[in-house]
Parts: structure tokens; sequence; C-alpha cells
């Protein structure tokens, strides 16, 4: 399939080969409470302890992704999507249970550009110098129907209102710099289609509201030149379909929609693309497929708990290296093969890990799970 690398995209600048990034999150190795205040501080008191560490572990690890062969890293997302998030809003308030909308939401003053972002713009000089090159850089946003799950009670206006806060995220994180450029903004919905949910029921004013939030926060990104993504755990829900400005759609490794027909269909009605999720990130069901592969004959429940228990022990006391449980390039490489055979090279222009990796047992092993995914995009 070599020969098939290279595809100009139309909806994207430019010929591209197959490129790999990642979602976003990985396992923070230190003082997490300090790097939280460094977050908050870094734009006010870019010297003070907690800023620098978290500055240089932001800078560091991004560093580390493009090292390990991902082509559009995200930033590093070393805080809850969520609270980074909700935390840049004005207009909210934490009683027990969740948040409660007390006044018009905005942008709290200062708070417009993320940390993280702040971060790399501020060192873009070092990272070229770094890597010799220049860098395409994934802003991931949690988007506006996960953040509403947050709260203790939604209406079909809420989505529209987190998403005029998101949208002017969208518009001051929409940065191009000489060596460092954002290219891509994905809007992470993992809450959607994992519940009942009568907001979004079909025909209801609340569903047209999700809508028209997500097609507003997308349109800021694409009118800035700037691809656009949905990051999904469930596609049953298909009215991610209807927004008009999105361009790229991923989820699951074992989601439906990467071998549908109608996936198909839809890609090419719509004019959409899809990156190929080929590498599993739960890793927990790593663990689980480990202990079920070295086994030699079925357990009872209560013998495989223990088992897996016994895994986790080792992996934590550093007896077993956690990269022996990561999927291997191979499968990986057969899994892209597969997406790009059913649904055709033009419209898949990205591949890369299912979902972040923060529930990896250490930074290294996240970053080799990274290293196997851009050799699987790579050897394509």
């Amino acid at each position: 399939m070599g020969a098939l690398q290279t595809v100009n995209y139309p909806l994207f600048k430019g010929a591209y080969m197959i490129e790999s990034y990642d979602v976003g999150s990985l396992p923070f190795e230190g003082d997490l409470r300090e790097l939280l205040k460094g977050a908050d501080l870094l734009k006010a008191k870019p010297d003070d302890k907690s800023s620098k560490l978290f500055e240089a572990s932001v800078v560091r690890a991004l560093l580390d992704k493009a090292r390990a062969g991902i082509d559009v890293p995200n930033f590093p997302q070393f805080r809850d999507m969520n609270e980074m998030y909700l935390s840049m809003m004005e207009g909210l308030r934490w009683m027990r249970g969740g948040y409660v909308e007390v006044e018009p939401l905005s942008l709290k003053a200062g708070a417009d550009v993320i940390p993280e972002v702040l971060a790399i713009v501020r060192n873009e000089g070092l990272i070229y110098e770094e890597l010799g090159a220049s860098l395409k850089l994934k802003v991931c946003i949690t988007g506006p129907y996960t953040l509403s799950t947050s709260f203790l009670s939604r209406d079909d206006g809420t989505f529209l209102r987190l998403a005029d806060v998101l949208t002017e995220v969208v518009r001051k994180n929409a940065f191009k710099g000489k060596r460092v450029e954002v290219s891509l903004i994905s809007l992470d919905e993992p809450a959607f289609s994992s519940m009942d949910d009568p907001l979004i029921d079909f025909g209801s004013l609340g569903r047209e509201s999700l809508l028209t939030a997500w097609e507003e926060v997308f349109r800021a990104a694409k009118s800035n030149g700037i691809g656009t993504c949905l990051h999904l755990h469930n596609t049953s829900n298909t009215l991610f379909w209807e927004v008009e400005s999105l361009q790229v759609l991923e989820s699951h490794v074992d989601d439906p929609m990467y071998e549908s027909k109608m996936t198909k269909k839809l890609l090419e009605e719509r004019d959409k693309f899809l990156k190929a999720s080929i590498c599993t990130t739960d890793f927990d069901g790593l663990v689980n497929n480990y202990v079920r592969a070295n086994l030699r004959a079925e357990l009872d429940r209560t013998t495989l708990s223990e088992r897996l228990a016994e895994v986790w022990r080792r992996i934590r006391t550093k007896e077993l290296n956690p990269a022996l449980l990561i999927e291997e390039v191979k499968l990986m490489k057969e899994r892209l093969t597969k997406v790009v055979r059913h649904f055709g090279i033009e419209r898949v222009p990205y591949a890369g890990p299912e979902c972040g990796l923060r529930g990896f047992p250490s930074y290294d092993s996240a970053l080799e799970c990274l290293c196997r995914v851009a050799k699987a995009v790579k050897s394509i």
C-alpha cells in the first residue's frame, strides 16, 4: 500500500500522507497539585515555581510526543478535561454534586488562552531548535454536551451558552506561529451517546441546540483555516453527521462506524473524513487480555480477579514492564490497513490511539504506545 501514501485532501491544505495524532492525555509523574497550581498561575506569575513546573512539563511532553513520531501531537493534557475548561468560565458556582449557572456564562478575565497552549507558544523557538523542524499542533477542547453533564440542571439552551464561551476559546487559541501552528481542533464528547438523554431526543429543541452549538464552535476553527475533529466514544446517536463544519470523525477501535457501509456512504455524501483508531487505550482491558492470553484453562471469576490484581501489583512494583501489555505494531497496522481498504485512502487522513493515555501505568509506557502507533502509520 506504500504507493497510496500521498493523496490530496480537499478540506485540508496541500497533499497529505496519512498522519498520526494523539487524543491528548498522559499520566503525570510528579507533584500533581503543584502542576495544577502552575496552570492557574502561568499567565499572571510565569516566574513562580509551580508555573515553571507546569510550563516545563508541557513542553517536555510535547517534545516527547513529537520524538515518538506523532505527526500532529495534541498538547499534553495532564489536567481533568472538564475542570480545565469549566475553570475558565465566569458565571458558574459549584454546589454539592455539580455546577449551577448563576450569571451569564463568559470567559474569565485573563483566561482566554489555554495554559498548555500558552506554554507551547512561549517556547516555540525552543521546540523548533529541539526538533529541527516546525510543528503542527492539535488542540482538544471538551465539548458542550460533555461539559453540560457536570451541571445540576440543564435546559435546551445550555449547549448554546457553553458553545458561546468555547467559540471564544477557539478564537483565542487559533495560534499560527512561524515554528508552531495549531492545525487541528478537536471537540471531545465522550459523554455523547453514552446515556439515554431526553434532552437530545429526536425532534427536541435540545437536539437542535446541540447541533447549532457544535456548528458554532467548528465554524470558528474552520474560518481560521484550522481542521475540525469530533472525538466520540459511541456513535449510536448520529446527530454529528449533520454538522456541516465538522471534517474529521473518530471513535474507539471497536466502534461499528469503522465497518459500516452506511459510514462509507455518509462520508462521501457529507464530504467528511475518518481518523482511524488503531490502538486500544483501556489499560484495564489490556491487563485482562494479557491475563487471559497466559491462561492454560478457564478460571472462575474470583481466581481471574486475583490474577488481574497480581498483574497490577507487579506493574506497580516494576516487576512487570507494562510495555509487554501494549498492543503490537503489527496489530495496529492491520487495523489501519482494514480501515483504509474499506473507506479508501482519500477518506482517512489521520490515524492514532482511540483515546487518551492518562490511564496508562507510567509516562514511559504511554510514550511507548505512541511510538508503536507512529511506526504503524508510517509503515502503510
